[in-house]
């Protein structure tokens, strides 16, 4: 058997029915679309769930189940790379990189990411080190204060 013999098996392909083709295929001119309407226009119909305006089943039943979007932390996120703005023996806490210009609100607090090379001694003051960052900033001298 070569690649140009393959063919379907008998009966299992059946060739589209072509809509709007003339009054002889049987469903021509409104193409099964009856005559005018909000169905017959391109694009027409409505969503799903749509009940003509009335109030949505999914509006009228409560809201259920637990969301995190009330309860989580947002925290301004920084890289180690973007301390090196600081000098040898700073202290930068949130009201420091408020200054500097490195984050533009404190949020719920600081988060210190390890992305990025350190080179300067630092005490750094924030909420939450990642692991990498903690040892990026302990490695060239500086101290990790969780505040």
């Amino acid at each position: 058997m070569k690649l140009h013999e393959l063919s379907p098996a008998e009966g299992s392909v059946k060739a589209s029915f072509r809509k709007g083709r003339g009054a002889g295929s049987g469903n021509g001119k409104t193409a099964g679309k009856g005559h005018k309407g909000q169905n017959a226009r391109s694009g027409g119909g409505v969503r799903p769930g749509f009940e003509g305006g009335q109030l949505p089943l999914y509006r009228k039943l409560p809201k259920r189940g637990f969301n995190n979007a009330r309860f989580g932390k947002q925290y301004a996120v920084i890289n180690v790379e973007s301390l090196n703005k600081f000098n040898d023996g700073d202290v930068v806490d949130s009201a420091a990189l408020l200054v500097a210009g490195v984050i533009d609100s404190v949020m719920d607090g600081v988060k210190v990411l390890g992305e990025g090379e350190l080179t300067k001694k630092l005490t750094v003051k924030a909420k939450v080190f990642s692991a990498s960052a903690k040892e990026k900033i302990e490695a060239v001298g500086g101290k990790t204060e969780v505040v």
